[in-house]
């Protein structure tokens, strides 16, 4: 408790050192988000405080208010549209941020696309609200509309009947380490951290919000386009479906879950979000994008530029860097996000065999017609083997 509260008074004086350097000095290019709330940690440490001095623990408001400076210190080269300041996009200013919802499904390049948006400065993540629903998709009654007021609740910065998300949170903490900005106050303030009351006013301090969910449908979120007061845009993220067949071959949690592993079930639902974004383009244009992952890939820089002109969000340096660590060189395991762009969604050509993708190709020849996927026709070379052309959901 006393060096929790040790940290606390030091990190008052760390937050105003950073703040004088920050305004006196421009940012160095290899300066990020991640660099600058360690500088803060180790700024901390250097302090020495006699072991008599006792500071009260921090209030919920003390956090809140610190968190406030460190937005400030993020956002100060952030270039906001003309005429605009944080004020006019954060709810505890009564601004009205802006939200990004990510509609996909399982290893479908989601968790990329959703880190490429967490890089903005200033974001607060919402990271797969429905985890608690276990591998399932959700498609109607009586999951619909219980999980669209979840979606509904976390845009509106409101966790206070939200108990089955936190509930599953607290066992599950990955459902908030993804939310960085959150996580790092976590980390330090762990008695917050699940608190409804420090969340509501923690979350009103960003400016953008983004979300993504591989459980929900498309045609489900079009109450939420609706909702004018939200000022929200979804992007429907779909991937070829044997590269999301063989994905899914190496998690633990499908095999046997029928949402997961049966091709006829995830092209169906492929086929219904094709009809589902022909309809929200034509009624929501300005707020709805359908993105393929292979075109994601492949063009990396020119599509997330492209596709920030869209969402209304800067793309800041933050992201450029995210880009260029993010898209070069395969590390990790399957879960990592750390791949090369250009060959990442095309491992099905090799690791599945000619029966599996025959099988694949039989029960989706809607959906892959629909999106723009090319059979493989028994192709004997699938090195070189272009599966893609051209779509259209106008």
């Amino acid at each position: 408790m006393v060096r929790r509260n040790e940290i606390f008074g030091i990190s008052l004086v760390a937050i105003l050192c950073l703040l004088l350097i920050g305004f006196s000095q421009k940012e160095n290019t290899n300066y990020n988000r991640s660099h600058r709330y360690q500088q803060l940690l180790d700024f901390e440490e250097s302090f020495k405080t006699p072991n008599n001095f006792t500071i009260p623990t921090p209030s919920i408001k003390d956090v809140i208010s610190m968190q406030g400076t460190l937005l400030l210190h993020e956002l100060q080269d952030y270039q906001f549209p003309e005429g605009d300041n944080l004020e006019d996009y954060t709810l505890s200013t009564n601004g009205r941020p802006l939200r990004t919802i990510i509609i996909s499904t399982w290893r479908s390049g989601s968790t990329f696309l959703g880190d490429v948006l967490n890089a903005v400065p200033g974001n607060y993540y919402h990271y797969e609200p429905l985890l608690h629903y276990g591998i399932i998709q959700i498609r109607s009654a009586p999951h619909a509309e219980p999980a669209q007021d979840t979606l509904k609740s976390l845009l509106n910065c409101d966790y206070s009947s939200l108990f089955n998300y936190l509930q599953y949170g607290m066992s599950h903490v990955y459902l908030f380490t993804h939310n960085t900005r959150l996580w790092n106050q976590c980390e330090v303030y762990p008695q917050y951290c699940w608190n409804q009351t420090f969340l509501n006013q923690f979350c009103k301090l960003f400016p953008f919000q983004s979300m993504k969910t591989v459980r929900l449908r498309l045609w489900l979120a079009e109450s939420i386009l609706k909702d004018k007061e939200l000022n929200v845009k979804v992007v429907l993220l779909v991937r070829d479906p044997r590269g999301t067949l063989q994905s899914r071959k190496h998690r633990d949690w499908c095999p046997g879950e029928p949402d997961c592993d049966q091709p006829n079930i995830v092209c169906a639902d492929m086929v219904s979000d094709f009809r589902a974004a022909i309809q929200l383009g034509k009624n929501y244009p300005d707020k709805f994008r359908a993105l393929r992952y292979e075109d994601l890939s492949l063009n990396p820089y020119e599509i997330i530029q492209d596709l920030f002109d869209f969402l209304g969000l800067h793309f800041h340096k933050d992201v450029e860097r995210f880009l260029d660590s993010h898209t070069r060189v395969n590390v990790g395991g399957v879960s990592s996000t750390f791949r090369d762009s250009k060959s990442a969604p095309f491992h099905w050509k090799t690791d599945l065999n000619h029966s599996e993708i025959q099988y694949i190709e039989e029960n989706c020849d809607e959906a892959m017609k629909m999106w723009g996927y090319v059979k493989t026709n028994n192709v004997s070379n699938l090195r070189d083997f272009n599966p893609l052309t051209g779509y259209n959901i106008e």
